[in-house]
Parts: C-alpha cells; structure tokens; sequence
C-alpha cells in the first residue's frame, strides 16, 4: 500500500502531508512537519509525554496513526503558545517549578489546558486524576497540581488559593 496524503488543521494552520499508512501521529507531528515540541517517549501510550489536542481532547499522539486526524484539529504545545512571552499556564508552571528537566512539560501542559478549558474549576482531585497519564520522573507532582491550580483563573475558573484555603464568605 502507497503512501496517503492527509489533511488536518495543525495549531490553527491547514496542514496536507504525504505519509505512510502505519505512520504514528507523534511522528508525523515530528519528523515530516517538524513540530518537535511534542516528545517522544515510551511509544506505548504510558508516559503522556506525546500528549497533543485532538478536536479539544487530550489524545497520546504515539497511540494514533495520522491518517485518523484526517479533517480534525490537532493543537500542540507551540499551538498554545502566543508570539511573545508565556501562557498563563506556561508562567504558571514556571513560577512553581513544575518542569525540571522538561522532558514530560509539553505533555503536561497539553493535557492540563485540555483540563482547564473543558473543566475551569477542576480541583486538585480532578487535576491529580487528569493528569494521572502523564508522568514526570523529576518534579514529584506537587508542583504541578499548584501550578494547573494557579492557571485556573486564566480559564475563567477558581480563584488560584492555596489548596485547603476557603475563600472568605
């Protein structure tokens, strides 16, 4: 079988690729349009470092073959990132040191603005659970639980107080 050419809309921007058939997501994202932000890791849909939006929904993209995006709407980590500076969830991770080696960052930030878009006021319980596919071998989570907290408010959600504070009546 030939390859196939697919089209999708890629961080905003209508994409065509000629591919494989069997050809992953991750590494179509990767090596033929050249979006390196998203990371592979351990290429079997456990560590989330491959994490991208597919149609608003954080999807492991080692998981999917690109010829399944054809039509839909894949956002990676440089699609949520503005022209100059941060995002709030970026900052966010960053002020509380939620990436250390940065490795599992793309992944988390994908799948916590998949969260927080859908679920803007998702407690710290909802955001454990979100984010359970990801996984991090440097920070030990705390960080990043408080950083998806803080961002919270940029969603249009729940104040950034600390976890176990009760706002004032």
């Amino acid at each position: 079988m030939g390859n196939r050419t697919v089209e999708f809309e890629l961080n905003g921007e209508a994409v065509r690729v000629e591919v494989e058939p069997r050809t992953k997501l991750v590494d179509c994202i990767r090596h033929r349009l050249m979006r390196t932000g998203t990371h592979v890791g351990c290429e079997h849909g456990v560590c989330g470092a491959c994490t991208v939006i597919l149609d608003g929904e954080s999807v492991l993209s080692c998981l999917m073959l690109a010829v399944q995006v054809e039509g839909r709407s894949v956002t990676t980590v440089e699609g949520l990132s503005p022209a100059e500076g941060l995002s709030p969830l970026q900052a966010s991770f960053r002020k509380h040191h939620g990436l250390q080696c940065g490795f599992c960052t793309p992944g988390m930030i994908t799948a916590a603005h998949a969260l927080l878009t859908r679920e803007p006021d998702a407690d710290d319980d909802r955001i454990r659970e979100a984010m359970s596919g990801n996984i991090c071998r440097c920070t030990g989570y705390l960080s990043i639980v408080e950083a998806i907290r803080e961002a919270r408010a940029a969603y249009g959600g729940a104040s950034s107080m600390p976890a176990g504070e009760v706002a004032a009546q």
